[in-house]
């Protein structure tokens, strides 16, 4: 059975140093890629053709945020004034939505809209990286469409305005509020608030485009509403005061969805269906800090995490080494390992790098050992009981589970709250902190220890795997 163990054990080790060197050549496959470059082009030299091709890795870039790659990044201040107060965290909510698939059309690399409140004020900040241009990114955001629905006025109604605006243009100085008023359709309660969203698609029988619209749940009533009232009448939609369609409601619509229809090809659909989408921005935004990021800064800062990282691995590696001796070793290898698999789990998801999540990271490496120095400090006590270094070992790991668990659990929850209710500079360092606490208990609790009793017999003197103070017990007590 102890063969069968060890046996087992050998086998696992392997398959995590087997995972580790791929996910290695995940995060950094040139190397990879340019050996394979050089044997193929040697076997097509020497034979005239591959008779084995190797394969390329997948050279997927990390995802860098703003404060690296360079941007631009702006700010927008809320008009809530029409809003209720119960309603201010569902109309920015909304808004972040609508700005998020805005960005989105033009190519924004991992573009980061987020609301935050400062003081009574609500914001939106718009985060673009790779868009360095102030001027276009706030052109492709736009500003503040208005989309409503009108219903049709009553003929009366509409005579009684026509006449009012004719006797109006007759004046030395018109009420332009009067010669603006629609004649014909009136403003009702259906708003862009309400649209989650507008899609392009086509009929079965004509394929011909059409303009699927989705309300949620507050609108959809509204809609169903509009609808049992003006059947057989069109419904029009506007845009910033300009009409842009007028379909004829057919029958009561329910479920809050509706379909625009007409003859408009594709690209007319598309663009109707945007601008839908642009107008549905539930309350008004003003631009009030904008702010541009150069490239050559944020590969400073990347040039200066890498050796920042480099350098704290190195030291932790050669502390545990110098000082635990060869069970730091061991650390040090499941260190590695914890790096590696951290790093591309970052490129993996994605996550998007900022500095502050580099900070995290690099926090988090000096923090994957602790686990291992209370694992370490507990075995070299059952030592000097006398026991021998499997027992120990497997003490040392029980005995210092529960102030391990308790003290990451701490770390965890507070990288949540500073996820979850801070600013988007503080939310890179939480996420990466926090994901690299949760694989650092892996990395200490398992693979350290599968390393260390693969690596270790009972046969071995403790002091080549352990750095013993002068109160040992007995010199003999080492050598059991």
């Amino acid at each position: 059975m102890k063969l069968d163990l060890k046996k087992k054990s050998w086998i696992t080790s392997l398959f995590i140093i087997l995972i580790t060197l791929l996910a290695a050549v995940y995060v950094w496959p040139t190397p990879w890629n340019k050996t394979v470059d050089s044997l193929n082009k040697w076997q097509e030299h020497k034979y005239g053709h591959l008779i084995i091709r190797f394969p390329y890795f997948i050279n997927q870039p990390f995802s860098l945020g703003l404060d690296l790659v360079g941007g631009t990044a702006l700010t927008y201040k809320a008009d809530l004034s029409q809003i209720k107060p119960s309603d201010y965290s569902a109309a920015m909510n909304g808004l972040r939505d609508v700005i998020e698939r805005r960005v989105n059309l033009f190519g924004a690399k991992e573009p980061r809209v987020a609301v935050e409140k400062v003081g009574d004020n609500w914001q939106l900040v718009v985060e673009l990286a790779g868009i360095t241009d102030i001027k276009e990114a706030i052109r492709q955001i736009g500003q503040t469409p208005y989309l409503e629905f009108r219903e049709m006025r009553s003929q009366e109604e509409t005579n009684q305005i026509l006449k009012l605006q004719e006797e109006e243009r007759k004046k030395e100085k018109p009420d332009p509020l009067i010669l603006n008023e629609d004649p014909y359709f009136k403003p009702t309660i259906l708003t862009g608030r309400y649209l989650q969203r507008a899609d392009v698609n086509f009929t079965a029988n004509t394929n011909q485009p059409v303009v699927d619209l989705v309300f949620n749940d507050e609108g959809a009533k509204i809609f169903q509403e509009l609808t049992k009232n003006n059947i057989g009448k069109p419904l029009a939609i506007y845009l910033d005061g300009a009409l842009i369609s007028a379909p004829v409601v057919q029958e009561e619509i329910s479920g809050g969805r509706a379909q625009i229809s007409g003859k408009f090809d594709l690209a007319e659909a598309k663009q109707l269906a945007q601008r839908l989408n642009q107008g549905a921005l539930p309350v008004p935004i003003t631009l009030i800090s904008q702010e541009s990021i150069g490239s050559s800064l944020g590969i400073e800062s990347i040039n200066k995490s890498v050796i920042a990282g480099l350098i704290s691995l190195a030291l932790i590696i050669l502390f545990m080494v110098l000082y635990y001796r060869l069970s730091g070793l061991v650390a040090s290898l499941a260190l590695l390992t914890y790096t590696v698999l951290s790093l591309a789990l970052f490129k993996l998801i994605p996550i998007t790098l900022t500095l502050s999540g580099i900070a995290g990271f690099i926090l988090s490496i000096g923090m994957a050992v602790d686990a291992n120095i209370l694992i370490f400090e507990r075995a070299k006590e059952e030592i000097r009981k006398g026991k021998n270094n499997f027992t120990a070992i497997g003490e040392g790991f029980l005995r210092a589970w529960p102030a391990i668990r308790d003290s990451n659990i701490c770390t965890i929850i507070s990288a949540t709250v500073l996820y979850f209710l801070t600013s988007s500079l503080i939310r890179g360092f939480a996420l990466t902190l926090g994901l690299g606490v949760i694989l650092s208990m892996f990395s200490a609790i398992f693979i350290s220890r599968l390393y260390l009793l693969n690596l270790i017999s009972s046969h071995s003197r403790p002091w080549l795997w352990f750095n013993f103070r002068k109160n040992v017990s007995s010199k003999e007590n080492l050598n059991n």
